[in-house]
């Protein structure tokens, strides 16, 4: 990332950290399965506490930041661990490799690397979209510290479109030359933000209640402005079509060990298959697998709703510990 973007981005996101009352960052080293030196950036709460230490997973292209509305409240009574996934955000950006289950090992790796450099024993996972597949795909891997998959909303999950009808195909087709993040870097700084700032209510309209409209927009825009963009290169290996996950968790949920609970957490008007999680919970009949559903919201149900989001996630770990310890 050139020294303007890194610098800019530093600048936006101290201005939405600002609105915490409290948080520690750190620049976690750790060394890659690659056998490189790598850094996760970290944002840290009530580390003091000693119970289950939750560690929360952005989405696809975004950062830290997009957690601003749930941090303090879902640190009230644990740890939480905010982090920008490798590859993304201020984290260090490796060259990943081409083939998608090796970049989706390299970034597990990573994650499991932090963990262990951060000394935390057990974890929450709170993942929204692609950082609930990731989530997923580390409890599949390193299922032992996972005490419990929080699953906002997730992304590639769901084989509904293996054998797409004609129309998708020649759509996916038509728009495999198109990046949407791409364009948004194109157009540049003033104008990117702006595009997002009018056109994408439904990412940025929450934020509202405790920043200037601009601010997520441009903390998004830096997020993404570097044509290092070794992350997003990477998820894109994953997907297929326009959208989809070319390997599916759902045709790999057999690998997940029974004895780590589930959350699914959408938006009532979500373009996600929710239906997948009702059979994710038929495949698994002796595991806790539960849905939940966060009125009025879409994808992005953290911001979109994001009090009715916290209780329910709060709520539901809290239960989840109740139970643990009967």
């Amino acid at each position: 990332m050139d020294e303007f973007s890194k610098n800019k981005l530093m600048e936006t996101e101290q201005t939405i950290l600002s609105t915490l009352p409290s948080y520690k960052t750190h620049l976690v080293s750790i060394t890659s399965s690659l056998g490189t030196e790598e850094h996760i950036w970290t944002v840290s709460l009530n580390t003091e506490s000693p119970n289950t230490p939750m560690v929360m997973l952005h989405g696809f292209a975004a950062g830290i930041g997009f957690w601003c509305l749930n941090m303090e409240y879902l640190s009230r009574n644990r740890p939480v661990y905010a982090i920008d996934i490798l590859g993304f955000g201020r984290s260090s950006r490796p060259n990943f490799s081409r083939d998608s289950l090796e970049a989706e090992k390299q970034m597990i790796d990573a994650l499991e690397a932090w963990r262990i450099e951060m000394k935390l024993e057990k974890i929450i996972f709170l993942g929204h979209s692609m950082g609930a597949y990731l989530s997923t795909l580390y409890a599949i891997s390193y299922p032992d510290p996972v005490e419990h998959l929080v699953l906002a909303d997730p992304w590639g999950f769901s084989d509904k479109y293996e054998n797409p009808p004609m129309i998708l195909k020649i759509l996916a087709f038509l728009l495999q030359w198109l990046n949407p993040i791409g364009v948004i870097r194109y157009l540049g700084p003033y104008w990117g933000p702006l595009l997002l700032q009018k056109t994408r209510r439904d990412i940025f309209g929450g934020f509202c209640s405790i920043l200037e409209d601009e601010i997520l927009p441009r903390y998004f825009y830096y997020c993404n402005a570097s044509s290092n963009n070794t992350g997003e290169r990477a998820f894109y290996s994953m997907v297929a079509g326009i959208g989809w996950a070319k390997i599916p968790i759902v045709k790999r949920i057999h690998k997940l060990k029974s004895n780590i609970p589930m959350t699914f957490i959408f938006g009532s008007k979500t373009w996600m298959d929710k239906e997948m999680a009702t059979r994710i919970k038929a495949m698994r009949p002796h595991s806790s697998v539960d849905m939940k559903i966060v009125d009025d919201a879409g994808h992005h149900i953290y911001s979109e709703q994001a009090e009715q989001f916290n209780e329910i996630v709060e709520t539901t770990c809290n239960e989840r510990e109740t139970k643990k310890f009967k």
